[in-house]
């Protein structure tokens, strides 16, 4: 019994850092996603030479670190 006890929690532990890693996976896919999206907007900005959003956009880009 208490053999499987221990097996029982391995694999809620398991399941947690699983969990914890999906989290900090997505979390960075989205942050990168986010990134690019800004990044792109202010190539349009510079193209355009529209200097008020792009420093907008500088400041939001600095926000997403």
């Amino acid at each position: 019994m208490e053999n499987n006890m221990s097996s029982e929690m391995i694999q809620v532990e398991t399941s947690i850092s699983d969990e914890m890693l999906a989290e900090l996976f997505l979390s960075q896919v989205m942050r990168d996603f986010k990134k690019g999206k800004i990044l792109e907007e202010i190539d349009q900005c510079l193209k355009s030479k529209d200097k008020e959003t792009f420093l907008r956009l500088t400041d939001k880009l600095k926000s997403v670190f």
